[in-house]
């Protein structure tokens, strides 16, 4: 009696245990992560934008139901998220999920709110069909609304999301400008830069004349690809613009290219010189690389025209990046026809290389002439880890601190115009904006950008290494029980012969 009445208060005591456990977790919140990429630990730049929220947001999360397994694991991974934003922002954000599917109105309102559905395959009894999914949400907060369009499955979920609420709780945004009037791309070329920086900045057209200097308001200047000639006194704005502590990202072909002629040759446009003059300096030479892309060359056979892939050294399949906020989470960018780029100055200035070529590269001297059908061998890349970009900071006019991103190649965040328009390469988008938020923004969002849910399926594993994990997640809980089965009989029988032996004596 005397043991089931200890029992009944040991179980009378767990219970009250957990639901003082559960009423103390609604005021404080903690969570461990022990995942290597830590992806449900929020970052500080997340946290900071949550406490700063002045009124609550609400998430609608427009997304379907019974979707394939890896796809249903962006809603989950989406759901644990919000519910980690709602707890660190006190209550402040609200969410609810919706599945459009349920009703044509639903689908309606999805549509409303700026999230659009994507074409799926769903296999459904040996057969595969089309269906319509919804993977978005729609953020509002007061009468002001964004929208998430399309959560890609292993995308930067912390990025979108807390951009989305910095967008709504943010009013007077950093102005960005865009320098024009010296053959930059025109703003409708750079369409896709545009939009990814109009989530924190306020993006404006720069032209300049020979009396009035850079508008005060501007934090960072865009100076992309010009291929015009600078007016000196232009280029007195920018020294005027640097020296008052505001930052400048420069990308910038040294040599002009033509394709169709199958020639380069270099470009002067006296921003080559104002670089110099800052120690700077993009060298006359065009990078080759053993990590290439490949172009497409039309071959006539007789009477037959075909098309034909040739690795071409002069585009730069760029793998190698330094440690900085800027490449972080970088996987590839393509970079076409670059040069090399090399700091002259002292260590007022730090100079730190963020873009190289990879271990087998080498350069060629301007102008020269494309041969399409040369044999490249090993003795063209006896060069190696050759900077291509690099980020400084420090008094690079000699006056106040200023930081400035220089890439020795103009094009690679360029979408063209008309026909000639093309899908910007993601991680060229990234490094381009990881570069302006690094000169401008101090939130911190820029690690954000990149980082991902990872997911490593077993697919990717070898097949003895599946079957290894298959038979070991089915039959490790039957061991365990089994050997805690085997302990307890044999601590029993230790028992039992223990009290014979008492009893005996």
């Amino acid at each position: 009696m005397k043991t089931k009445k200890a029992l009944y208060r040991f179980l009378l005591l767990l219970a009250g245990i957990i639901i003082l456990v559960n009423i103390a977790s609604d005021s404080y919140f903690f969570r461990l992560d022990f995942t290597s990429d830590k992806r449900y630990t929020l970052s500080n730049a997340t946290l900071t934008i949550l406490k700063s929220i002045k009124e609550p947001i609400t998430v609608k999360a427009y997304f379907s139901e019974n979707l394939p397994p890896d796809i249903a694991k962006t809603k989950r991974d989406f759901k644990e998220l919000l519910i980690e934003y709602a707890n660190r922002s006190k209550g402040k954000i609200v969410y609810e999920f919706i599945n459009p599917n349920e009703k044509e109105e639903l689908e309606k309102q999805a549509a409303q709110a700026g999230v659009q559905p994507v074409m799926i395959n769903v296999r459904e009894k040996d057969q595969v069909k089309q269906q319509k999914a919804y993977l978005g949400a729609q953020l509002q907060m007061g009468d002001r609304t964004d929208a998430i369009p399309f959560m890609q499955p292993g995308a930067a979920m912390e990025y979108s999301l807390s951009s989305s609420i910095k967008k709504l709780s943010v009013v007077d945004k950093p102005v960005v400008g865009i320098l024009q009037g010296h053959g930059e791309p025109s703003m409708q070329a750079i369409q896709q830069v545009q939009n990814a920086l109009s989530v924190l900045y306020s993006v404006q057209p720069v032209k300049l004349n020979d009396s009035s200097a850079i508008p005060d308001n501007i934090k960072t200047l865009l100076i992309i690809d010009p291929k015009d000639s600078f007016p000196e006194s232009h280029l007195r704005h920018l020294d005027e613009f640097v020296g008052a502590g505001k930052n400048v990202f420069i990308t910038y072909n040294r040599e002009n290219t033509d394709l169709n002629k199958a020639s380069g040759s270099p470009r002067h446009t006296g921003l080559e010189s104002w670089l110099i003059k800052h120690h700077i300096e993009i060298e006359d030479k065009f990078i080759v690389d053993a990590s290439c892309g490949a172009v497409s060359v039309r071959q006539q056979q007789g009477q037959f025209a075909f098309n034909t892939q040739l690795q071409f050294p002069y585009f730069l399949l760029i793998h190698k990046f330094d440690e900085h906020p800027i490449t972080k989470g970088l996987s590839q960018v393509i970079l076409r026809f670059p040069s090399p780029l090399h700091y002259t100055g002292d260590s007022s200035v730090r100079f730190i290389p963020i873009v190289k070529s990879s271990n087998k590269a080498g350069v060629q001297q301007s102008p020269l002439y494309f041969n399409l059908q040369k044999q490249w061998t090993d003795a063209d890349f006896t060069m190696h880890n050759i900077t291509i970009g690099a980020a400084l900071s420090g008094n690079i006019n000699g006056k106040s601190p200023s930081k400035m991103v220089v890439i020795a190649n103009g094009d690679f965040a360029v979408n063209g115009e008309g026909q000639q328009m093309q899908q910007l390469q993601p991680d060229n988008l990234n490094l381009f904006v990881n570069s302006v938020d690094w000169l401008s923004d101090e939130s911190g969002l820029t690690e954000l950008r990149t980082k991902g849910v990872t997911s490593r399926p077993l697919d990717a594993a070898e097949d003895g290494t599946r079957t290894f994990y298959k038979y070991l997640n089915f039959l490790l809980p039957v061991l365990l029980i089994v050997a805690y089965g085997m302990i307890r009989m044999q601590r029993k029988r230790i028992q039992r012969v223990k009290r014979m032996e008492e009893s005996y004596a």
